[in-house]
């Protein structure tokens, strides 16, 4: 599990784990929150953590970001680990007045200068495909948009590792999709590793390379196709959850641009348009 010193990335050599957490244990008081959970985030990888409410999926966030010590086990970071964290709620005093270029100011502050930082701040708003924001108030977004914000706040870090808990929240339907997709780019360009909390495993099936079912421990993990088929998983949230994911994994023939809009699958890898069916 040693870090590749100083070595560069090269399109041949396995991908290298960003976090790792073995046997861990997480208590408050007489409370188990987690018991021997193991969990590896890879680069260029996408890992959801699911379950019920109460489970412990945001306790495990935290205990991989180093926000909480385990009671037992340990979390092992790769060294110098930039990690950019969207939590799962952010509060902000409706009385303050607060536009989206001086929020995300706020999260690099005297980092560069005036020029530099506001360079940075479009880049980063660019990145989420909201560009037009930064001038808007805070309290005026919509939650689709000010998720986006909080997405280029978490890069603004030049993350390797994207740690979002329940990034949807307060999301329609149509801007789930599309912020799924937009993650899903985001790991694609930057190359990040993502750590998700998520609730909706419909929508899920598509952005995801593997999921941890968790319910204070791991019931089960693997690829979305195969957890859906695991008796723990169907055990936890009922058969007709589970029939409904495998349906929705084997007929996702199309894609959704930033709208949310349905437009058509691309070709496959080795397939051209006029290949597909």
């Amino acid at each position: 599990m040693a870090a590749e010193s100083g070595s560069a990335r090269t399109a041949t050599r396995a991908p290298e784990t960003l976090v790792a957490a073995e046997g861990l244990e997480v208590r408050f008081g007489a409370t188990l929150a987690l018991t021997q959970v193991d969990l590896t985030v890879d680069e260029g990888e996408v890992v959801t953590l699911i379950g019920p409410n109460g489970a412990g999926k945001s306790t495990l966030v935290r205990a991989v970001l180093g926000l909480i010590a385990p009671s037992a086990g340990r979390v092992w970071r790769r060294p110098d680990l930039r990690i950019g964290y969207v939590p799962q709620r952010i509060t902000i005093d409706p009385v303050l007045p607060l536009t989206v270029g001086r929020f995300l100011s706020l999260a690099r502050p005297g980092s560069a200068t005036k020029a530099g930082a506001n360079a940075e701040i479009g880049a980063a708003l660019e990145r989420v495909s909201a560009a037009g924001l930064v001038g808007q108030s805070i309290h005026e977004l919509s939650g689709g948009e000010f998720q986006r914000v909080l997405l280029a706040r978490a890069l603004m870090r030049d993350p390797e590792l994207l740690v979002l808990d329940e990034p949807v929240q307060g999301v329609d339907f149509a801007g789930q999709i599309a912020l799924y997709d937009l993650i899903g780019r985001l790991r694609e360009t930057l190359g990040l590793g993502v750590l998700m909390v998520s609730h909706d495993l419909h929508v899920v099936m598509a952005a995801t390379d593997r999921v941890v079912c968790l319910n204070h421990h791991v019931c089960c993990s693997g690829a979305p196709e195969a957890v859906s088929r695991n008796p723990e998983y169907t055990a936890l949230f009922g058969a007709a959850a589970a029939r409904g994911l495998a349906i929705y994994s084997h007929h996702h023939d199309h894609e959704h641009d930033l709208t949310g809009a349905v437009v058509p699958a691309g070709p496959g890898p080795g397939e051209t348009p006029e290949s597909q069916p």
